[in-house]
């Protein structure tokens, strides 16, 4: 998969500033989206196409758990958050949602803004192609993959009865 990043050099992005709290009474992605990242980009959604990645530092999604936080940015158009790592309950929600997450370190410092990436996810690599380098990731386990290409933990519980 192929995307333009946009990339926040900066660690411990929560979920206030990811969905803050005052629409959480929300729950449409479609209407989430509409104040995704808001505080911290007023320009997000104007400059994010359908298919893109955010790329960020460490401990992205920290915070309150809220399923709104990935809600918001599945509704925004964002296919997969690259980042050094992730708050734990913000990677469970990512992956219960069929939302990818891929842990990277140093990511932040090597992939810009508006650069063209490819996630290969059978081989592990993050391919920017505007910088032509690759940089490896941490491979997802073998349950997170089922979950993502099921399209969420309901969606697997269903079709694994």
């Amino acid at each position: 998969m192929i995307g333009k990043a946009h990339t926040y050099k900066r660690d411990h992005i929560n979920t206030d500033e990811i969905i803050p709290a005052r629409y959480l009474n929300m729950d449409q992605e479609k209407d989430l989206a509409l104040h995704a990242m808001e505080d911290i980009d007023k320009d997000f959604l104007n400059n994010v196409s359908e298919g893109d990645f955010i790329v960020a530092g460490e401990d992205f999604g920290c915070g309150s758990s809220r399923e709104h936080a990935v809600w918001s940015l599945r509704g925004a158009g964002i296919r997969a958050v690259i980042a050094d790592s992730f708050a734990r309950i913000f990677y469970r929600n990512c992956l219960n949602n069929g939302f990818l997450a891929i842990e990277s370190k140093g990511v932040a410092d090597k992939i810009s803004t508006k650069d063209e990436v490819e996630i290969d996810l059978k081989n592990g690599l993050l391919k920017n192609h505007t910088k032509n380098e690759e940089y490896e990731f941490i491979p997802l386990p073998d349950f997170a993959k089922k979950m993502l290409d099921a399209g969420g933990l309901l969606n697997y519980i269903i079709k694994n009865k």
